[in-house]
């Protein structure tokens, strides 16, 4: 395949501008461009090096090659690190493909199985932007001489009168802001997201424009180890105790059937129970413990508040268990999918927590709570991973 020619006229001076904008750093600055082999991280590496940066490409090799390689909607693995490698290629950049398998399963998916078996809902992308990508791999960027390192997340880093900022990406329908509440105030100083104030097909466009490969190339989908999105393979194979029979409860106290191991169900569930009592039923808690799945009608799912655990706090003024002790009004998003609602910082029972002014429907302990500023919706304050909830009284 013929390298792409990268002319003047090639991409709008008005992408080229935002790239500039957004990184904030002189032309010639060394920047590491984390490459999925994905069109936006690609884009973002191509970007930079149109606006005059010193851009070294680094790809990680997160989960087994052979075992992915023909897996489509993937990333970091397989064809997406050959597609990193030949796109690096095609700009002129260098570039260096990392074997993180080892860190990545301790880190990443060694924790997905072990909060399943605790009866919670992980969410491992924040795990590993927490730990892979936006601690080790942003150690591996200051030891090639980068001033920072930009990958092709959808949020946008502003500057504001107390220093970098965190806010939802302009193109609401790509924003990721919430699988990133646990970066912090370092990390965020040294990180750049050159694609945050970009529409996703303006991206693509330039891909074209470029001529990249990878402009037509399918977004990642569901979780990137786990084969045709059955999570329970992967629980299987490193925690076999997982499947272990037990009882399906009514919340009433009733034995309504059995079940095939606590790992195959989550908060809200409702599909695949295999039980009937006249009215739908949904999961509305799991006892790791005891192995016990207990169900209950819809509006048993409603959360009065949520204590939250592993915290984080990105905001200006005090830290976040004084945040907690004056009730701070904050938006408070506990699904990526589901927009942020309205609630208060608390403490209970001395951890910090959100009271919400209407309760939420469905939270799940082990899923990310991200932060928002009422008063500026766009920004993040940080968060946590929800420990607990206390269910509303109706």
């Amino acid at each position: 395949m013929n390298a792409p020619v990268l002319t003047t006229a090639s991409l709008s001076d008005g992408l080229i501008a935002a790239a500039r904008e957004a990184v904030r750093l002189p032309a010639g600055t060394r920047i590491v461009a984390a490459m999925s082999g994905g069109v936006d991280s690609t884009v973002t590496a191509a970007l930079l090096a149109k606006a005059g940066y010193d851009v070294i490409g680094v790809t990680l090799q997160l989960y087994d090659h052979g075992a992915a390689i023909q897996k489509k909607g993937a990333c970091c693995a397989g064809q997406d690190i050959h597609d990193a490698r030949t796109a690096a290629e095609g700009l002129g950049i260098p570039h260096y493909v990392l074997d993180y398998e080892s860190r990545f399963r301790d880190q990443v998916m060694e924790d997905f199985a072990d909060a399943y078996l605790r009866g919670e809902t992980p969410i491992p992308c924040v795990r590993c932007n927490q730990t892979v990508k936006f601690r080790d791999l942003l150690d591996v960027a200051r030891d090639l001489g980068a001033d920072a390192m930009a990958t092709g997340h959808y949020v946008r880093r502003d500057v504001g009168a107390a220093g970098p900022e965190l806010h939802r990406a302009a193109d609401s329908n790509r924003d990721q802001s919430y699988f990133l509440f646990a970066t912090t105030a370092e990390q965020l100083d040294y990180l750049r997201f050159p694609l945050g104030g970009l529409p996703k097909p303006a991206v693509r466009a330039a891909a074209a424009e470029l001529g990249l490969a990878v402009a037509d190339k399918p977004d990642s989908q569901d979780i990137c180890f786990v084969p045709e999105g059955r999570y329970t393979t992967v629980i299987d194979r490193l925690r076999p105790q997982g499947a272990l029979p037990g009882d399906i409860v009514h919340m009433d106290g009733r034995v309504l059937g059995q079940h095939e191991g606590v790992t195959r169900y989550t908060i809200g569930q409702r599909r695949g129970l295999n039980v009937a009592v006249g009215d739908p039923l949904f999961v509305v808690r799991i006892d790791a413990d005891t192995r016990q799945v207990i169900v209950g009608p819809r509006e048993a799912l409603l959360t009065h508040s949520l204590t939250l655990k592993e915290v984080n706090w990105i905001g200006d003024g005090p830290a976040f268990a004084a945040a907690c002790e004056t009730g701070r009004p904050v938006l408070a998003r506990v699904r990526s999918t589901r927009e942020p609602a309205l609630g208060r910082l608390a403490l209970i029972d001395g951890a910090p927590a959100v009271v919400f002014d209407t309760p939420e429907e469905g939270v799940a302990p082990g899923q990310a709570c991200a932060l928002y500023a009422p008063e500026a919706e766009t920004r993040v304050l940080g968060g946590g991973f929800i420990a607990s909830t206390v269910r509303a009284n109706l």
